[in-house]
């Protein structure tokens, strides 16, 4: 009963926080790894899980999908698909030992990305000039990212679209979600081929993320970006320092 509490609950944190602002993993992952689950199966798993939440999400900002860092989203979602490939193959071909080791790097490269991302965006617009092939390249090394780890993927292309282009975080929050989704989407059929995925667990963070990922794709209208982005950013540190905890400690 306590695991099945635990991973419906860390699925509808996880749903809601990945309709605010990105970062749903930093939940949903620990929730599995806490129930039982090994760290790669819990990494599959759980993007199975958070899946449906994030279609969730798409139909809600429906209305606000436009073009990503000046790319249609047709090219950018061809190379995302093609980069979710990619990762999610790599992902089942690294040992478990070593995706523990190497996980919270990971979480630490995301929350760096959401910390600095924005600071970042102003000084590199003025030095660089970053035309379609650089905005596919960033963006195919986004998709791989999402297929591999999926943790706070979309922070992170949040962060780097606004590096590349200096638009407004929560008008983001739309072509974010769809491009989530779309390297998620190819994830899910490679762990469903290799049988990577603990139903068990997927279905019960599931059922929390779809209801947390229409909750928060609602407050998400109403919350300001700063206490969406500061909020985010805590939670992130804490469990990104737990999981170093875990694995060096």
């Amino acid at each position: 009963m306590n695991s099945m509490l635990l991973l419906c609950g860390g699925g509808f944190l996880a749903g809601a926080m990945n309709a605010l602002a990105g970062g749903g993993s930093f939940v949903s992952l620990p929730a599995m790894i806490a129930a039982g689950v090994p760290s790669v199966n819990a990494n599959a798993s759980s993007t199975v899980a958070l899946f449906p939440g994030g279609l969730a999400s798409v139909w809600v900002y429906r209305d606000g999908l436009g073009r990503v860092a000046g790319v249609p989203l047709g090219p950018t979602a061809a190379v995302t698909l093609l980069g979710g490939l990619i990762g999610s193959l790599l992902l089942l071909w690294t040992p478990t030992t070593l995706f523990d080791r190497v996980l919270p790097w990971l979480l630490l490269t995301a929350t760096l990305m959401l910390v600095f991302g924005r600071r970042l965006g102003p000084a590199l617009r003025a030095r660089l000039r970053v035309g379609l092939p650089g905005v596919l390249a960033v963006q195919l090394l986004l998709g791989i990212y999402g297929g591999y780890f999926g943790g706070a993927v979309g922070l992170m292309m949040t962060a780097a679209w606004c590096i590349l282009d200096n638009a407004d975080v929560k008008a983001l929050n739309a072509p974010r979600t769809l491009m989530v989704s779309a390297a998620n989407a190819i994830a899910v059929l490679i762990f469903m081929l290799f049988g990577a995925v603990y139903w068990k667990a997927a279905l019960l963070l599931g059922a929390g993320a779809l209801l947390g990922g229409w909750a928060g794709a609602q407050l998400g209208r109403r919350l300001s970006a700063t206490i969406v982005r500061g909020g985010t950013i805590a939670l992130a540190a804490s469990i990104t320092a737990a999981f170093f905890e875990r694995s060096y400690g």
